[in-house]
Protein backbone atom coordinates (compact mmCIF):
# COMPACT_ATOMS: atom_id res chain seq x y z
CA UNK A 1 0.00 0.00 0.00
CA UNK A 2 3.05 2.20 -0.07
CA UNK A 3 2.50 3.09 -3.62
CA UNK A 4 -0.81 4.76 -2.74
CA UNK A 5 1.13 7.14 -0.34
CA UNK A 6 1.51 10.60 -1.59
CA UNK A 7 4.53 11.23 0.20
CA UNK A 8 4.50 15.30 0.82
CA UNK A 9 7.83 15.37 2.45
CA UNK A 10 9.65 13.86 -0.15
CA UNK A 11 7.80 15.90 -3.05
CA UNK A 12 8.19 19.33 -0.73
CA UNK A 13 11.90 18.16 -0.54
CA UNK A 14 12.47 17.89 -4.19
CA UNK A 15 10.58 21.77 -4.31
CA UNK A 16 12.95 23.09 -2.35
CA UNK A 17 15.85 21.89 -3.70
CA UNK A 18 14.65 23.48 -7.23
CA UNK A 19 13.55 26.86 -5.03
CA UNK A 20 17.59 26.80 -3.51
CA UNK A 21 18.94 26.51 -7.02
CA UNK A 22 17.15 29.34 -8.05
CA UNK A 23 17.97 31.70 -4.99
CA UNK A 24 21.74 30.72 -5.46
CA UNK A 25 21.64 32.09 -9.20
CA UNK A 26 19.68 35.25 -7.85
CA UNK A 27 22.29 35.45 -5.30
CA UNK A 28 25.38 35.35 -7.87
CA UNK A 29 23.58 37.35 -10.28
CA UNK A 30 22.27 40.34 -8.17
CA UNK A 31 24.01 40.17 -5.32
CA UNK A 32 21.01 39.65 -3.20
CA UNK A 33 18.43 36.82 -1.80
CA UNK A 34 14.65 36.82 -1.12
CA UNK A 35 14.06 37.94 2.40
CA UNK A 36 11.32 37.00 4.32
CA UNK A 37 9.78 38.85 7.44
CA UNK A 38 7.75 36.84 9.79
CA UNK A 39 5.67 38.39 12.64
CA UNK A 40 4.85 36.87 15.76
CA UNK A 41 2.40 38.25 17.98
CA UNK A 42 1.83 36.78 21.39
CA UNK A 43 3.59 33.29 22.82
CA UNK A 44 0.83 30.92 21.57
CA UNK A 45 3.22 27.58 21.69
CA UNK A 46 1.63 26.12 18.37
CA UNK A 47 2.64 29.55 16.23
CA UNK A 48 5.86 29.19 17.92
CA UNK A 49 6.70 25.95 16.20
CA UNK A 50 5.42 26.90 12.97
CA UNK A 51 7.29 30.09 12.76
CA UNK A 52 10.60 28.18 13.88
CA UNK A 53 9.95 25.84 11.46
CA UNK A 54 9.11 28.45 8.70
CA UNK A 55 12.78 30.14 9.37
CA UNK A 56 14.56 26.80 9.67
CA UNK A 57 13.34 25.91 6.79
CA UNK A 58 13.92 29.36 4.82
CA UNK A 59 17.40 29.51 6.09
CA UNK A 60 18.27 25.86 4.61
CA UNK A 61 17.57 26.62 1.07
CA UNK A 62 19.46 29.89 1.20
CA UNK A 63 16.69 32.34 1.69
CA UNK A 64 16.51 35.20 4.52
CA UNK A 65 13.97 35.20 7.06
CA UNK A 66 13.57 37.52 10.10
CA UNK A 67 10.72 36.59 12.78
CA UNK A 68 9.63 39.99 14.73
CA UNK A 69 8.68 38.37 18.02
CA UNK A 70 6.03 41.35 19.68
CA UNK A 71 4.38 40.78 23.21
CA UNK A 72 0.43 39.04 23.22
CA UNK A 73 -0.87 42.90 24.46
CA UNK A 74 0.95 44.62 21.70
CA UNK A 75 -1.73 47.07 20.02
CA UNK A 76 -3.38 46.74 16.49
CA UNK A 77 -1.74 50.21 16.05
CA UNK A 78 1.54 48.99 16.80
CA UNK A 79 1.05 45.88 14.98
CA UNK A 80 -0.19 48.11 11.46
CA UNK A 81 3.13 50.45 12.17
CA UNK A 82 5.60 47.31 12.32
CA UNK A 83 3.71 46.32 8.85
CA UNK A 84 4.09 49.95 7.57
CA UNK A 85 7.81 49.70 7.95
CA UNK A 86 8.12 46.45 6.59
CA UNK A 87 6.09 47.21 3.58
CA UNK A 88 8.22 49.93 3.20
CA UNK A 89 11.66 48.28 3.16
CA UNK A 90 13.21 47.47 0.02
CA UNK A 91 15.05 44.39 1.84
CA UNK A 92 12.35 42.83 2.74
CA UNK A 93 10.30 40.84 0.18
CA UNK A 94 7.48 38.74 1.83
CA UNK A 95 5.60 39.69 4.75
CA UNK A 96 3.72 37.07 6.85
CA UNK A 97 1.26 37.92 10.41
CA UNK A 98 1.33 34.36 11.86
CA UNK A 99 -2.27 33.32 12.68
CA UNK A 100 -3.99 33.73 14.71
CA UNK A 101 -3.77 36.92 16.36
CA UNK A 102 -4.93 38.02 19.98
CA UNK A 103 -8.40 38.90 20.49
CA UNK A 104 -8.02 42.57 20.68
CA UNK A 105 -6.59 42.49 16.67
CA UNK A 106 -8.83 42.82 13.86
CA UNK A 107 -7.12 39.74 11.71
CA UNK A 108 -8.96 41.67 8.18
CA UNK A 109 -7.31 44.88 9.07
CA UNK A 110 -3.50 43.37 9.17
CA UNK A 111 -4.26 41.21 6.49
CA UNK A 112 -5.19 44.35 4.12
CA UNK A 113 -2.22 46.26 6.42
CA UNK A 114 0.34 44.16 3.88
CA UNK A 115 1.28 45.55 0.84
CA UNK A 116 -0.35 42.82 -1.73
CA UNK A 117 2.88 42.47 -3.71
CA UNK A 118 4.25 41.06 -0.29
CA UNK A 119 1.62 39.07 0.87
CA UNK A 120 2.93 35.41 0.83
CA UNK A 121 0.19 34.22 2.52
CA UNK A 122 -1.93 35.30 -0.28
CA UNK A 123 -5.24 36.73 1.91
CA UNK A 124 -4.95 40.21 1.09
CA UNK A 125 -8.25 40.81 -0.88
CA UNK A 126 -6.19 42.56 -4.23
CA UNK A 127 -4.49 38.31 -4.39
CA UNK A 128 -7.88 37.17 -3.31
CA UNK A 129 -9.52 39.05 -6.45
CA UNK A 130 -6.62 38.56 -8.92
CA UNK A 131 -7.35 34.77 -8.15
CA UNK A 132 -10.83 34.77 -8.86
CA UNK A 133 -10.53 36.27 -12.24
CA UNK A 134 -7.59 33.29 -12.97
CA UNK A 135 -4.84 36.38 -12.80
CA UNK A 136 -2.13 33.37 -11.36
CA UNK A 137 0.11 34.49 -14.42
CA UNK A 138 2.63 37.27 -15.73
CA UNK A 139 3.94 39.81 -14.04
CA UNK A 140 1.16 40.82 -12.17
CA UNK A 141 -0.13 37.50 -10.90
CA UNK A 142 -1.59 36.58 -7.53
CA UNK A 143 0.33 35.15 -4.33
CA UNK A 144 -1.84 32.63 -4.05
CA UNK A 145 -2.09 30.34 -0.49
CA UNK A 146 0.07 28.02 0.22
CA UNK A 147 -2.03 25.19 1.29
CA UNK A 148 -4.35 25.47 -1.86
CA UNK A 149 -1.12 25.38 -4.01
CA UNK A 150 0.39 22.47 -2.53
CA UNK A 151 -3.01 20.61 -2.44
CA UNK A 152 -2.47 20.96 -5.89
CA UNK A 153 0.84 20.12 -6.72
CA UNK A 154 0.74 16.77 -4.56
CA UNK A 155 -2.68 15.83 -6.71
CA UNK A 156 -0.65 16.33 -9.99
CA UNK A 157 1.91 14.37 -8.55
CA UNK A 158 -0.48 11.19 -8.32
CA UNK A 159 -2.45 11.81 -11.18
CA UNK A 160 0.13 13.67 -13.65
CA UNK A 161 -0.53 17.67 -14.94
CA UNK A 162 -3.53 17.30 -16.70
CA UNK A 163 -6.82 17.06 -14.50
CA UNK A 164 -9.18 18.54 -17.35
CA UNK A 165 -12.55 16.66 -16.63
CA UNK A 166 -11.74 15.42 -13.21
CA UNK A 167 -14.84 15.60 -10.48
CA UNK A 168 -13.11 17.05 -7.00
CA UNK A 169 -15.10 17.92 -4.11
CA UNK A 170 -13.55 20.41 -1.84
CA UNK A 171 -15.12 19.67 2.21
CA UNK A 172 -14.56 22.82 3.87
CA UNK A 173 -15.14 26.65 2.58
CA UNK A 174 -12.71 28.36 4.39
CA UNK A 175 -10.80 31.93 2.96
CA UNK A 176 -7.43 29.90 4.15
CA UNK A 177 -7.66 26.43 2.22
CA UNK A 178 -11.47 25.74 0.59
CA UNK A 179 -12.26 28.65 -1.80
CA UNK A 180 -8.94 29.38 -3.16
CA UNK A 181 -8.33 25.55 -4.12
CA UNK A 182 -11.73 25.27 -5.55
CA UNK A 183 -10.68 27.86 -8.14
CA UNK A 184 -7.23 26.68 -9.06
CA UNK A 185 -9.01 23.23 -9.33
CA UNK A 186 -11.49 25.46 -11.29
CA UNK A 187 -8.91 26.70 -13.40
CA UNK A 188 -7.36 23.22 -14.12
CA UNK A 189 -10.78 22.38 -15.81
CA UNK A 190 -11.97 20.60 -13.19
CA UNK A 191 -15.84 19.76 -12.21
CA UNK A 192 -15.50 20.98 -8.60
CA UNK A 193 -18.22 20.84 -6.07
CA UNK A 194 -17.91 22.84 -2.74
CA UNK A 195 -19.13 21.36 0.76
CA UNK A 196 -18.82 21.33 4.04
CA UNK A 197 -19.26 19.60 7.34
CA UNK A 198 -23.04 20.12 7.17
CA UNK A 199 -23.42 19.15 3.46
CA UNK A 200 -26.27 16.62 2.56
CA UNK A 201 -25.76 13.78 0.74
CA UNK A 202 -21.95 14.07 1.59
CA UNK A 203 -21.28 10.23 1.20
CA UNK A 204 -22.77 10.29 -2.40
CA UNK A 205 -21.14 13.52 -3.23
CA UNK A 206 -17.79 11.62 -2.29
CA UNK A 207 -18.44 8.86 -4.40
CA UNK A 208 -18.67 10.08 -7.22
CA UNK A 209 -15.61 12.30 -7.10
CA UNK A 210 -12.36 11.55 -8.67
CA UNK A 211 -10.35 13.74 -6.07
CA UNK A 212 -11.93 14.47 -2.76
CA UNK A 213 -10.19 17.30 -0.44
CA UNK A 214 -11.18 17.76 2.99
CA UNK A 215 -9.90 20.51 5.33
CA UNK A 216 -12.50 20.38 8.25
CA UNK A 217 -10.83 20.02 10.96
CA UNK A 218 -13.21 16.96 11.90
CA UNK A 219 -11.39 13.67 12.21
CA UNK A 220 -12.92 10.69 10.47
CA UNK A 221 -15.40 12.64 8.45
CA UNK A 222 -14.45 10.93 5.50
CA UNK A 223 -14.71 7.05 5.72
CA UNK A 224 -13.97 4.26 3.39
CA UNK A 225 -17.84 3.85 1.96
CA UNK A 226 -17.52 7.72 0.79
CA UNK A 227 -14.51 6.43 -1.26
CA UNK A 228 -14.64 4.97 -4.64
CA UNK A 229 -11.62 2.56 -5.92
CA UNK A 230 -9.87 5.41 -8.57
CA UNK A 231 -10.12 8.26 -5.80
CA UNK A 232 -7.37 10.55 -4.57
CA UNK A 233 -7.75 11.62 -1.56
CA UNK A 234 -6.04 15.01 -0.09
CA UNK A 235 -6.64 15.35 3.95
CA UNK A 236 -5.48 18.98 4.85
CA UNK A 237 -7.41 18.46 8.46
CA UNK A 238 -5.01 18.65 11.66
CA UNK A 239 -7.00 17.23 14.64
CA UNK A 240 -5.27 16.18 18.02
CA UNK A 241 -7.35 13.03 19.47
CA UNK A 242 -6.49 10.91 22.36
CA UNK A 243 -5.85 7.06 22.28
CA UNK A 244 -6.45 4.52 24.49
CA UNK A 245 -3.24 4.35 26.31
CA UNK A 246 -3.64 7.77 26.93
CA UNK A 247 -1.38 9.45 25.22
CA UNK A 248 -2.92 12.02 22.05
CA UNK A 249 -1.95 11.78 18.31
CA UNK A 250 -2.12 13.94 15.23
CA UNK A 251 -4.57 12.31 12.48
CA UNK A 252 -6.67 14.18 9.70
CA UNK A 253 -9.78 14.52 8.68
CA UNK A 254 -9.59 11.34 6.98
CA UNK A 255 -10.10 7.21 8.40
CA UNK A 256 -6.97 7.07 7.23
CA UNK A 257 -6.22 3.20 7.78
CA UNK A 258 -9.90 2.41 6.47
CA UNK A 259 -9.78 4.67 3.24
CA UNK A 260 -6.10 3.61 2.14
CA UNK A 261 -7.33 -0.10 1.91
CA UNK A 262 -9.50 1.48 -0.73
CA UNK A 263 -8.47 4.87 -2.74
CA UNK A 264 -6.19 5.11 -5.31
CA UNK A 265 -4.06 7.52 -3.63
CA UNK A 266 -3.95 9.07 -0.35
CA UNK A 267 -1.86 11.67 1.83
CA UNK A 268 -0.79 10.77 4.83
CA UNK A 269 -1.14 12.97 8.26
CA UNK A 270 1.52 14.05 9.18
CA UNK A 271 3.60 14.10 6.43
CA UNK A 272 1.46 14.77 3.30
CA UNK A 273 0.15 18.25 3.01
CA UNK A 274 2.00 20.44 5.69
CA UNK A 275 5.76 19.81 4.37
CA UNK A 276 3.73 21.47 0.88
CA UNK A 277 2.32 24.71 2.76
CA UNK A 278 5.57 25.66 4.09
CA UNK A 279 7.38 24.86 0.47
CA UNK A 280 5.28 27.15 -1.26
CA UNK A 281 5.78 30.21 1.30
CA UNK A 282 9.45 29.95 0.56
CA UNK A 283 8.38 29.68 -3.43
CA UNK A 284 5.89 32.44 -2.57
CA UNK A 285 8.50 34.22 -1.11
CA UNK A 286 10.90 33.71 -4.38
CA UNK A 287 8.06 35.13 -6.91
CA UNK A 288 7.40 38.34 -5.05
CA UNK A 289 11.18 38.71 -4.92
CA UNK A 290 11.07 38.43 -8.97
CA UNK A 291 8.43 40.59 -9.03
CA UNK A 292 9.54 43.91 -6.72
CA UNK A 293 13.37 43.45 -8.35
CA UNK A 294 12.86 42.72 -12.14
Amino acid sequence: MLNKIIDGKSIAAKLQNEIAKEILQIKKKDNNIPSLAVILVGDDPASQVYVGNKERSAHKIGMNSVTYKLSADTSQEELISKIKELNSNDKIHGILVQLPLPKHIDTNIIIHSIDPKKDVDGFHVVNVGKLSIGQIAGKDKALIPCTPQGCVHLIKSALGKDLKGLDAIVIGTSNIVGRPLARLLMLEKCTVTIANSRTRNLQAKCLKSDIIISATGVSNIITADMVNENATIIDVGINRINTPNGKSKLVGDVDFDAVIKKAKFITPVPGGVGPMTITYLLRNTLEAYKNLTN
